[in-house]
């Protein structure tokens, strides 16, 4: 039995090895617990155990799923990348990659001149949501003060 790690690297993210295994993948950014369950699952490893426990081989099973949860046989509808626009497959991204590839979606939006480009150029809501009252961001809408001159003794 190896011995307890109380910080586990996987896929360039730091994991507090306290932590149990399906919390502990979900807080990855792009995987959630319903795909940290599912990856559990398809390597038959117990949820509730701790990170830390975990030996050296099942660790890079979980990070070798990680790169590509289609090969163990995770349905294309649980993978956030389905018919990329790059390269019409359907993947999964992590991490910094993730960020990378949101931000250049958005760029690719706004160079397009598409709504969507607009919209986020201008720091606007982006789904359709109202704005009269919510997302300001920092800045009043509609609210114009009008300073009143001071009433004359008379």
């Amino acid at each position: 039995m190896s011995e307890f790690k109380h910080i586990v690297r996987i896929a360039g993210k730091d994991i507090n090895g306290k932590k149990k295994v399906a919390a502990a993948l979900a807080d990855m950014k792009g995987v959630g617990a319903n795909l940290s369950h599912m990856i559990l699952n398809s390597l038959k490893i117990d949820s509730r155990l701790r990170f830390g426990a975990l030996n050296d081989e099942q660790i890079t099973e979980i990070a070798a799923s990680l790169k590509d949860p289609s090969k163990l046989g995770i349905p294309n509808w649980a993978l956030n990348r389905r018919k990329n626009i790059d390269t019409g497959s359907d993947i999964h991204v992590i991490g910094a990659d993730l960020q990378i590839t949101l931000r250049r979606d958005i760029e690719r939006e706004r160079v397009a001149g598409s709504w969507r480009g607009v919209r986020h150029s201008l720091g606007l809501k982006v789904r359709g949501q109202r704005t009269r009252c919510t997302g300001r961001k920092g800045r009043s809408v509609g609210v114009r003060k009008t300073v009143r001159a001071p009433a004359r003794a008379g």
